[in-house]
């Protein structure tokens, strides 16, 4: 987990820009956030190598792909077996992430499948991994607030710091 590189206004207005325009190049950025194209580059670079944008690759809605059966799945696990179940679930394809946790359950998964059938299949993965004492799965049956950062990192942003005094036009639909 990357250290806060403390953002301002300007860093969150580009990476709105970025999350409105996934394929937009410096120069498109530039002229979004109303900053120089050198400015857009450098501001870039820095959140890159901050470990802020960790990557520009495709939002693939698991659902529209054909595995419309999502489930969270709480593991506990044996005493000191973290890395054990890490490698066991990272070789279960249908685990889209796994993170440990505190509480009742040690990890907390998030899983996909295209059936019912296909989801117990799943489970019955998980439970193989020898470090796995328990699970406790529940599914998902829709999604109410999708993955997002922008209120977030525009509650937390330094505030007006960076900003260009240029407004921001209105997102493409």
């Amino acid at each position: 987990m990357a250290d806060r590189t403390g953002l301002d206004a300007l860093d969150v207005a580009l990476l709105a820009a970025l999350e409105d325009h996934p394929r937009a190049g410096d120069l498109e950025l530039s002229r979004v956030t109303g900053v120089a194209r050198g400015t857009v580059s450098a501001r870039l670079r820095r959140l890159e190598d901050g470990g802020v944008v960790t990557g520009y690759g495709p939002r693939v809605d698991v659902a529209a792909a054909g595995f419309g059966v999502q489930a969270f799945v709480t593991l506990e696990i044996a005493q000191g077996a973290i890395d054990d179940v890490r490698h066991d679930l990272a070789a279960i394809p249908a685990v889209l992430e796994a993170h440990a946790t505190t509480g009742r359950g040690d990890v907390l998964c998030r899983v996909a499948a295209g059936s019912h059938e296909a989801l117990q299949q799943v489970l019955v993965d998980l439970n193989r991994s020898p470090a796995v004492v328990r699970s406790t799965s529940v599914v998902a049956l829709s999604e109410l607030v999708p993955w997002r950062t922008r209120p977030l990192l525009a509650a937390g942003a330094a505030p007006g710091a960076g900003r260009s005094g240029v407004p921001r036009p209105p997102a493409r639909s």
